[in-house]
């Protein structure tokens, strides 16, 4: 199973919101990072067939974007924002949701609703209204709407946002069942979230795509720029606007700075392994003036 992008481009009047985006991807959980307005929920909707390319193509398992009904066939999406009929039980708008998947036996509907129920764990919760879910439950919710027909591409975006650190935990372990077999693509500002789940991401800035390939590589080309320093108050007053921040911590009667430079920008600074965010804004620092 593959997803192969070539040329993708979206515009809107005289505006690009994507331009020319390539990649391929494998099975597996695949991270999707960048700012607002990088173009990745434009990306996400042309792949689910809800908006039509303005130019280029994409296949999903061979399949083109053109044959929308056999995509949707292939696709599940989840939605930053999504509604569910507030009053049906969980077992009834998943049931309601399978029907208009096509899924029309009824024995068969039972069946795959009461294994992603299990698998998400709201197995106690079929009974229970909708309007009734915590905010981490309707997302699992979600993730099973999206899973009822048994895709070969799901499509979460931003999955943990609004969720405590445990149901974030819980929901990237989630999407680790979900993806044997079959590709999941991660839309997220968590860059946590891709560190713990993803081998693969791809970085979008401003329509245009600026990294794609393993989470490794991202960090091994910010080797050398990461900094940690120990500094006096009054110091790093005088000088925080010198380097791209990327924490300070109060510490005792001074700060515990982590910056990007070239070289060593405090007497005493030392370099460090960069994690995952470090190289993320790393790379946002060379597409435009770090804010």
């Amino acid at each position: 199973m593959e997803l192969n992008i070539n040329g993708l481009t979206k515009t809107y009047g005289n505006k690009q919101a994507l331009q020319e985006i390539s990649f391929r991807v494998g099975e597996g959980i695949h991270g999707l990072l960048g700012p607002n307005g990088a173009g990745k929920t434009t990306l996400m909707r042309l792949l689910a067939t809800l908006l039509e390319p303005t130019s280029g193509t994409a296949e999903i398992g061979g399949v083109s974007l053109q044959d929308k009904a056999r995509v949707r066939e292939l696709v599940g999406y989840l939605p930053q924002e999504f509604a569910f009929y507030p009053g049906m039980t969980v077992f009834e708008a998943m049931d309601y949701l399978a029907l208009l998947s096509g899924i029309a036996g009824g024995a068969e509907r039972k069946r795959r609703i009461n294994g992603l129920l299990e698998l998400v764990n709201l197995t106690e919760q079929r009974r229970t209204k909708v309007k009734a879910l915590s905010g981490g439950m309707k997302r699992r919710l979600g993730v099973a709407q999206a899973m009822v027909h048994e895709p070969k591409l799901l499509i979460v975006d931003e999955p943990t946002a609004g969720l405590d650190p445990e149901e974030r935990i819980r929901f990237r372990r989630l999407l680790g069942r979900f993806a044997e077999g079959r590709i999941v693509l991660l839309s997220t500002h968590v860059v946590e979230d891709v560190e713990s789940t993803c081998e693969q991401m791809t970085v979008l800035h401003k329509g245009s795509l600026r990294y794609h390939g393993r989470i490794g590589d991202l960090t091994a080309a910010a080797a050398g720029q990461v900094w940690v320093a120990e500094l006096e108050r009054a110091e790093w007053e005088q000088s925080r606007d010198r380097f791209p921040v990327l924490s300070a911590v109060p510490e005792g009667n001074g700060m515990r700075v982590r910056v990007l430079a070239d070289v060593q920008p405090y007497a005493g600074a030392q370099q460090v392994t960069p994690s995952i965010e470090d190289a993320y804004l790393h790379l946002m620092r060379r597409e435009e003036s770090f804010v």
